[in-house]
């Protein structure tokens, strides 16, 4: 019996995804971005994207420089994310079985207060628009990130832990 109890528990944990950025070998390309922005493309070609598409789309991370230190800031999805609290509209929410914060476009009103709630940053403003954020979704029709998957020092990293 106790057996099947554990089976049970053990059958309803969730994996969690995480990006976490290594400083260490981080050398400031900006790759990261650049593979972020074709990611979510109409195109997904690197020239259309950035020569042919208007609006060019944002990326949804961003390199902070201080040499000779730089890392990618991103979403951390946290357990406690500040910025779902802080969402009026609901724009932001915090799916339950993914543990991914989700943002929805249409439910934002620019207020700005994910931004301010964000303990890490990683919710940017689109300047070319009065209401709209960017944050990582951790692009979730590819098998891996993009930012993930086109790092050419391996300074970021897919982690998956049970929730």
């Amino acid at each position: 019996m106790h057996f099947g109890i554990k089976i049970r528990l053990e059958k309803r944990r969730e994996v969690m995804r995480r990006i976490r950025a290594i400083e260490e070998v981080c050398i400031g390309c900006s790759l990261c971005e650049v593979h972020c922005i074709v990611a979510h493309s109409r195109s997904k070609d690197i020239i259309k994207a950035f020569k042919r598409e208007s609006p060019r789309p944002l990326s949804r991370l961003r390199v902070e420089e201080l040499k000779p230190f730089s890392i990618a800031i991103t979403c951390q999805h946290c357990e406690e994310p500040f910025c779902v609290y802080a969402c009026l509209t609901g724009a932001l929410q915090k799916d339950r079985e993914s543990g991914i914060v989700v943002y929805e476009e249409s439910k934002c009103i620019g207020c700005w207060t994910c931004i301010l709630a964000c303990s890490y940053g990683a919710i940017q403003q689109d300047i070319r628009s009065k209401k709209v954020v960017s944050k990582c979704d951790l692009c979730p029709e590819l098998e891996m990130p993009a930012c993930v998957a086109n790092c050419p020092n391996r300074a970021l990293v897919l982690e998956e832990a049970q929730i």
